[in-house]
């Protein structure tokens, strides 16, 4: 037991303060001011990745402005939940180590190298909340509503946690030599416990509601058709959505050089049908930043599903069949008018942007009137109501 204790001692000690053998006890302030600083570091990193997670349903839109300004296609919501969660454990072991230190009455003395990582690990955080709250604002209602969601069981794991810690504490308390030292440690304590063991007075969930007020099923909307099964605003991705029971396709409409309405999500220089067409390969000499610098017989060359293949950006690729893989291969850019027709034929409702947004509305480049035009002649039902 004895050679147990010291090999426990050296692990730990060799961790947290990258030293084996054992040092005097004098900076005893400075060492539990860095322990400190470790626990929240800890339940920082913790809470960003509950972020990570909640707003991973949002993902391609951090991946898009990876896009927009690498110009390159990575999913980079992935790169930066991997950085997160390497981060937190390392936080949450180093954490663990300070409590093993506490409990076999070892100095807490943090290494160097570890109080830089912390600081790095601080100034990622720091620099993740600033990006969402300048960049994606509206990701914040989000998390506060999943917040409200999760509570109960994040209030569940507070009691456990204090609980496997209670020992510790109270061994702490009893070490402790002067007053002023127990007393911090048990007020402390105890309004940590009061607080966590209360807090289910102040949460309201929205999951917790009675059978007759629970509202009716939101309607689905296919979201450039059924990006997850298909190559996104393809015939193919909107027919797959048509099996999902769609109330609505939602797409992104620009105008060709001469003037044919198309669906196509990404326009202007930051990467015109570069993520979804093979349009490098086919005009390797040319750099195209606006959707008429195209004729409608140059963008249907182009190739609008192998990318969805190769990149798999929502992992579901593996989860398709033969026959699904070879149709998304064959995909060429839509018009707007075939997307009238299929529309029509499943008696569903079209909700659509216009992309050429940067053309003054007297330009004679302007799109409103092109798109109005195919509308009106599709023979497209006005009750379904495009939206424009």
């Amino acid at each position: 037991m004895a050679s147990d204790n010291v090999c426990c001692r050296v692990f730990s000690r060799g961790f947290y303060s990258c030293n084996l053998t054992p040092r005097s006890n004098k900076k005893q302030r400075s060492a539990c001011c860095w322990f400190s600083i470790v626990t929240l570091a800890s339940l920082l990193t913790l809470c960003w990745m509950y972020i990570c997670l909640v707003t991973f349903n949002d993902r391609e839109d951090i991946n898009w402005k990876g896009f927009a300004v690498l110009k390159l296609w990575v999913n980079w919501f992935m790169v930066l939940t991997i950085i997160s969660a390497v981060l937190t454990s390392y936080c949450i072991l180093l954490m663990l180590f300070a409590l093993f230190q506490v409990a076999l009455s070892e100095p807490l003395d943090l290494h160097w190298l570890h109080k830089i990582l912390l600081f790095l690990g601080v100034l990622f955080v720091a620099m993740g909340v600033t990006g969402i709250s300048l960049q994606w604002r509206k990701e914040w209602p989000t998390v506060v509503l999943s917040f409200q969601a999760t509570a109960p069981f994040l209030q569940m794991g507070g009691v456990g946690a204090l609980t496997m810690l209670s020992w510790m504490v109270f061994q702490s308390f009893h070490r402790a030599g002067r007053l002023v030292a127990k007393l911090l440690i048990i007020v402390t304590f105890a309004g940590v416990s009061i607080a966590t063991f209360l807090s289910p007075l102040l949460i309201h969930s929205p999951c917790l509601v009675d059978l007759a007020e629970l509202p009716p099923k939101p309607a689905l909307i296919g979201h450039r058709g059924a990006p997850m099964l298909a190559p996104e605003n393809t015939m193919m991705s909107f027919s797959k959505s048509v099996a999902c029971n769609v109330t609505a396709f939602e797409t992104d409409v620009q105008l060709s050089k001469d003037r044919v309405p198309f669906l196509m999500h990404d326009h202007g220089p930051s990467g015109f049908l570069r993520r979804t067409t093979d349009v490098k390969e086919k005009f390797p000499e040319q750099d195209f930043n606006h959707s008429t610098n195209l004729t409608w017989e140059e963008l249907q060359t182009l190739d609008a599903g192998d990318w969805f293949l190769k990149t798999d950006p929502f992992y579901s690729v593996s989860q398709l069949s033969k026959h699904d893989r070879e149709t998304a291969r064959t995909q060429k850019i839509p018009s707007l008018r075939q997307l009238l027709d299929l529309a029509s034929q499943h008696n569903i409702s079209i909700i659509f942007d216009l992309k050429n947004d940067n053309v003054p509305h007297n330009d004679t480049n302007n799109d409103t009137m092109d798109t109005v035009h195919t509308v009106l002649h599709s023979g497209f039902a006005q009750h379904l109501g495009p939206a424009l």
